[in-house]
């Protein structure tokens, strides 16, 4: 008996010393491996929505939090948090909201489906997505126009992008900038870009090809005549297309000559219409029942004979 309690007082000591030792061992490695928070992470967190979309560019809320916090992101990134949310992470962090534009996404391309050559279309019999029917060549005619099949559809959580009559239409009243549209287009034809204004200007064509084989595949997209950027110093030519400089993009920027000599539809507004656009019909008066006029170029014939 007497030998048996020695063992079992012996083991309870063995185990008594192996438990400080051990504590001994994390009190040091705590301190040794200890990793300062900053306290204002968990404050600036709550602040988000908690979207976790990765607009702003980090993999979650959080982390876009840590970033704020150590001063090595912008304070304007949130987008479904919009400007509310960047006045309270300025509130939170003593500072005060650098003035920035909002970011929505538009389709680089205005062709509808009845508008792509050829005609009939090339009858597909593959999976219903666009990052699929990329890999089949044939599709349609333009290798770099919209593939219409909803892959950025199926990406918005916000319910701001649809395909009207085979085309990616973005609905700027629900578009909140979280680039999930332009991550899922596989041709890349959807680009974030800086609202200035209610509309924007922007050159709805991706095809980079020579002004014949661009009239080939789509009776609106860009020839490459030069003449657009001719007409205005916001305007450049890169490598067959015009591109728009948004840095110096203004308001009151005219672009009228541009767009008149545009002999495509490749130069188009985008977004809502702005106070100048609805002060210009602002006297118009629908009439209480729309009426059809079935008036056909025969009308307009000049009969001889």
């Amino acid at each position: 008996m007497a030998t048996a309690a020695f063992t079992l007082i012996l083991g309870a000591a063995a185990l008594l010393l192996l438990a400080v030792a051990m504590a001994c061992v994390l009190g040091w490695a705590n301190q040794a491996f200890h990793v300062e928070v900053d306290p204002r992470v968990e404050t600036l967190n709550d602040a988000l929505p908690g979207a976790n979309c990765g607009g702003c560019g980090y993999v979650g809320c959080r982390e876009y939090a840590e970033a704020v916090a150590a001063g090595q992101a912008e304070l304007t990134l949130c987008a479904p948090g919009g400007a509310s949310c960047a006045e309270q992470l300025a509130a939170i962090l003593g500072t005060e909201v650098t003035p920035s534009y909002p970011y929505r996404a538009v389709v680089h391309c205005a062709a509808r489906r009845d508008q792509r050559l050829p005609v009939p279309k090339p009858q597909y019999m593959g999976e219903r997505t666009c990052t699929a029917a990329n890999l089949v060549s044939g599709f349609q005619g333009c290798t770099y126009g919209c593939l219409g099949l909803g892959d950025c559809v199926r990406a918005c959580v916000y319910d701001a992008i649809h395909t009207v009559e085979g085309l990616a239409t973005v609905d700027y009243d629900a578009c909140i900038g979280c680039k999930a549209c332009a991550e899922a287009c596989p041709r890349n034809i959807i680009s974030m870009v800086p609202f200035k204004a209610e509309r924007m200007l922007v050159v709805a064509c991706s095809n980079r090809d020579s002004g014949p084989a661009v009239k080939a595949v789509c009776p609106v997209g860009c020839i490459s005549c030069s003449l657009c950027a001719k007409k205005s110093e916001r305007m450049q030519m890169d490598n067959g297309l015009p591109v728009i400089d948004y840095d110096h993009y203004q308001e009151e920027c005219d672009f009228a000559e541009s767009i008149e000599k545009c002999r495509r539809e490749s130069l188009v507004f985008v977004g809502k219409p702005g106070s100048k656009e609805l002060e210009q019909v602002a006297d118009e008066e629908l009439p209480a029942r729309i009426e059809a006029a079935f008036h056909t170029t025969v009308d307009e014939t000049d009969w001889r004979g």
